[in-house]
């Protein structure tokens, strides 16, 4: 059985790499995810026995957590990346105050079509690391559209001025709505839009650049039958591709990885994953990460291939850092259930958003501090090592070069950023760098949300700016002893000198 196929998209030819769309933008840091959003419920709890009477596992006590689910979801992980607008459908109950409440705390915007019927609500049964049982309260779809014709122009009016668009499909309406679908296609002409589908969804509109299907629905979408291998999902994506085309496949691989396949009749892009073999990990909203990391550098002006690449180390990042976990949900007890084989651990996260990520799921410390350090001096290598015993890791926010150029002038920097980033990783006090462009380390802060941001000691009885910041996110600002005698300033002009 397929989903039904798109209306016939008015570009010619076969699908290809370097297609960018040409109309104007609006702020292309701004991504829009269109789709139904749910509440999610993570009911946290123990098992240490299998019932007496019948052979099911006995969950006691625990705590239950509320996030959001679905496109919501996908929205709140695409915010750690820029600004973001989700279009979607809630109730008029309290799930959706909730909801909304979440989405506020998170910076996501909201364009509400209006539900006739109750907001979904999703609840997970998890113990030992693993999800026992799911229950959906609400599996028959309500109409979309309450609020009708004002909700259909402000979403119009974000789509058509967003960097991307997301459309997060759980198959509950919303991508379906025929208006608002009339509003994709036309906001697929003017920037990138990438679509994750859903077994009971819509199908794409036209001028789509990139699906993301998982194995299941590409085989789902296709009506393909095959098996699990490598070879399976290019073919899988391949039987996508002719039924959507023309349209670029991501195909997503769960722990292997995705497939990227720009056109049908040409060898497709393999990105394999950086989340070790036999790894068991929360994968819970790893589908709804991979696509809205994907839109988000897209809209930056990344091809789909650095976009896939980029999004699937990402992806398993987050997987790695506990997947919902890092949603500052509690971290989980991992020992087995009764009867259950070990896992091992957990892979590294690699990036340092991913890294805070990880380190907060597991209840440690993430400091930060920042700098140009253009020339790298003892002065800075001491700072970092007193940063570094603060917490359970350091990571460096810096300057790129066109940052440093506009703070410290046209004859600066003297180290490109690539190099410089490359000499604070090989110190041991550094786990990871964040290269920012903004005048400021704001943003970088704001991505990281550290417990404790250090300064030099030269700041000592000074209004430190990004104080206030810091304190907003719930962390504190440090000072540290300065060294005397050191400066990246002093060192430039005493070479001049001599």
């Amino acid at each position: 059985m397929s989903l039904p196929t798109p209306a016939p998209s008015a570009a010619s030819g076969k699908a290809v790499e370097g297609l960018r769309p040409t109309a104007a933008r609006g702020d292309r840091t701004h991504v829009v995810v269109v789709g139904d959003a749910f509440l999610d419920r993570d009911h946290l709890g123990r098992v240490e026995r299998v019932a007496s009477d019948e052979p099911a596992l006995v969950v006691t006590g625990g705590t239950t957590h509320v996030r959001p689910g679905g496109a919501a979801l996908a929205a709140v992980l695409s915010a750690r990346q820029g600004p973001v607008t989700l279009v979607t459908a809630l109730g008029r109950d309290a799930a959706a105050d909730q909801l909304r409440a979440l989405l506020d705390d998170a910076g996501v915007e909201v364009v509400d079509l209006g539900l006739d019927g109750s907001t979904a609500v999703k609840t997970r049964i998890r113990a030992a690391g693993r999800t026992v049982v799911m229950l959906d309260e609400h599996d028959v779809c309500p109409p979309v559209g309450r609020l009708a014709e004002t909700a259909l122009d402000d979403a119009r009016r974000v789509l058509t001025q967003a960097g991307a668009v997301l459309v997060s499909d759980y198959g509950r309406g919303v991508a379906a709505h025929p208006d608002l679908r009339a509003v994709l296609t036309e906001a697929a002409r003017l920037s990138p839009l990438v679509w994750d589908p859903h077994p009971r969804g819509a199908a794409p509109v036209s001028h789509t650049a990139v699906v993301t299907p998982n194995s299941r629905e590409a085989r789902f979408v296709a009506s393909f039958e095959g098996g699990d291998t490598l070879s399976d999902d290019i073919e899988a994506a391949r039987a996508v591709a002719r039924e959507w085309g023309p349209v670029q496949v991501a195909l997503t691989r769960h722990e292997h990885g995705a497939v990227l396949l720009a056109d049908a009749d040409l060898p497709p892009l393999v990105v394999p994953t950086t989340v070790a073999a036999g790894v068991t990990a929360d994968p819970c909203g790893a589908g709804d990460f991979f696509a809205g990391h994907l839109a988000t550098m897209m809209a930056r002006g990344q091809l789909p291939s650095e976009a896939v690449a980029s999004a699937v180390e990402a992806a398993s990042a987050y997987v790695a850092a506990g997947g919902p976990r890092s949603l500052d949900l509690p971290p989980e007890d991992d020992s087995p259930l009764p009867g259950a084989p070990g896992a091992g651990p957990v892979a590294g996260a690699q990036g340092p958003v991913e890294l805070a990520g990880a380190v907060r799921a597991r209840g440690g410390t993430v400091v930060a501090a920042g700098g140009c350090f253009d020339l790298l001096h003892a002065g800075h290598v001491r700072l970092l090592e007193q940063a570094r015993r603060l917490g359970d890791c350091l990571i460096v926010c810096m300057n790129s070069d066109d940052s440093l150029t506009r703070l410290k002038g046209p004859s600066r920097p003297i180290v490109p950023a690539a190099q410089r980033a490359l000499v604070l990783e090989a110190l041991s006090s550094v786990d990871s760098v964040l290269v920012f462009d903004e005048d400021t380390p704001e943003e970088a802060i704001r991505a990281l949300r550290p417990s404790i941001w250090v300064k030099g000691g030269d700041y000592a009885g000074m209004d430190i700016p990004e104080d206030k910041l810091v304190g907003s996110l719930g962390g504190r600002t440090v000072v540290v002893p300065f060294v005397a005698g050191w400066s990246t300033s002093s060192l430039i002009e005493s070479a001049r000198t001599r």
